[in-house]
């Protein structure tokens, strides 16, 4: 069972996701390299929404592998190339998420592997 953790003794988040999750008698961990934005085709949309959308389709075919659902995810940590807009990054997790709350971070970094790559996550999953 994972239970957000949100204590009344500190500001609330920035945005929509949880300080903390408490992972209790999980029976199985998922902890993934950086999902990045190739479809399944191969290709990389140039379109930092789209790239975001693409990332997070690949994070469902992922947890759809490991018998797991979004609901079991308890953290993502989120690479955005400095200069993008954020905005359209922080709105697939909301879409992807929906009224799921995990532990979520965004990091801006000069670069990514490859330089088409504008975005990426990392993620643990509980359940």
């Amino acid at each position: 069972m994972n239970l957000e953790i949100a204590p009344a003794g500190i500001a609330p988040t920035a945005a929509n996701y949880a300080h903390a999750i408490l992972s209790v008698g999980p029976s199985r961990l998922l902890h993934t390299s950086g999902i990045v934005p190739i479809a399944v085709d191969g290709t990389v949309p140039s379109d930092l929404a789209e790239q975001a959308a693409t990332v997070w389709l690949n994070v469902r075919a992922i947890l759809e592998q490991a018998e797991m659902k979004v609901t079991d995810i308890v953290s993502v940590t989120t690479y955005v190339v400095v200069g993008e807009p954020l905005a359209p990054v922080m709105a697939a997790r909301d879409s992807a998420l929906g009224a799921h709350r995990a532990a979520s971070t965004l990091i801006t970094v000069p670069a990514l592997a490859r330089a088409e790559w504008r975005m990426e996550i990392a993620l643990v999953a509980a359940g």
